[in-house]
């Protein structure tokens, strides 16, 4: 994944189509793990009549950046969009690779916990532990897959990190060959270990998966090969390849690795069908 972004922010402050409730509450912040270095944060936006509601779906939101750069603050937008159409919307912090102790499976790590967490703490965040989607873009739709598919280290298996759907915009999806993931994981560990491609099970949540047929940072060969073993695995899963567009919908006449500058009206396609996922499985209405 040959990242060159220094910001991402085409999904930071998405004033992206927010219909419905007019009013939310967040970001709330709470700690939902510490390490020796970190106290890790989910930052929860609720709609603002949450109180009078004895629970909601929820979403959890992984920003992307190449595993070693981002903020939860790139997914505030979308946080916002989803309280709006009634959901527990939380944008999560995630440990980001340094090449030296950081690596990629320690943010794997904390995607997972923040499930459990939100399980945990379901009542407190009035959400319904039954319907959680996770979801996430680049790498960070890496993470979202990798708590459906690897188990969490944590000693308390009274909860599960699988979350009950999965929305994987521009993904990282088979990371065998992925150069800069490799690079990040160090010599210790194989690559394909944590490619969720490569190990789909049959007991996976729903998928959609949207991506840009040229994208060149994320190629859709990846997306293509998860979604068919998904199927051959007998589970539910949708793929939507959209023409003309690469790396989280920019234009192909454009380089896709560097800043990017979505097509906008197949970006909105593209989250059009996120919400017509979301409003097939019942996590929102309107």
């Amino acid at each position: 994944m040959k990242f060159k972004y220094l910001l991402i922010v085409t999904f930071i402050t998405l004033n992206i189509y927010s219909q419905g409730i007019d009013e939310i509450l967040g970001p709330v912040e709470y700690i939902y793990d510490s390490t020796k270095e970190y106290d890790l944060k989910a930052y929860v936006f609720s709609p603002k009549e949450s109180n009078l509601v004895s629970s909601y779906p929820a979403i959890v939101i992984f920003h992307g950046g190449g595993w070693n750069i981002g903020e939860p603050s790139w997914a505030f937008g979308i946080a916002e969009k989803y309280a709006k159409k009634g959901m527990i919307a939380i944008a999560a912090q995630y440990r980001l690779s340094d090449q030296k102790t950081t690596t990629p499976l320690d943010a794997m790590e904390d995607a997972r916990n923040i499930i459990i967490w939100m399980k945990k703490e379901s009542e407190k965040l009035k959400i319904d532990k039954n319907r959680i989607a996770a979801y996430g873009w680049s790498a960070g739709a890496h993470l979202a897959a990798c708590t459906a598919i690897f188990h969490s280290s944590s000693s308390d298996k009274s909860y599960s990190s699988i979350p009950n759907a999965l929305l994987l915009v521009s993904p990282a999806l088979s990371i065998t060959k992925d150069e800069w993931f490799i690079k990040l994981l160090g010599n210790k560990y194989k690559p394909i270990d944590y490619s969720p491609a490569e190990n789909i099970n049959s007991k996976m949540p729903p998928s959609i998966i949207v991506i840009g047929e040229d994208d060149t940072v994320t190629p859709v060969y990846e997306s293509k090969l998860y979604h068919n073993n998904m199927l051959e695995n007998g589970n539910e899963s949708y793929l939507f390849i959209y023409e003309g567009v690469g790396h989280l919908f920019t234009p192909s006449d454009q380089p896709d690795n560097e800043y990017p500058n979505p097509d906008r009206n197949i970006q909105k396609k593209a989250y059009d069908e996120l919400d017509n996922f979301l409003r097939k499985h019942e996590y929102i209405k309107q």
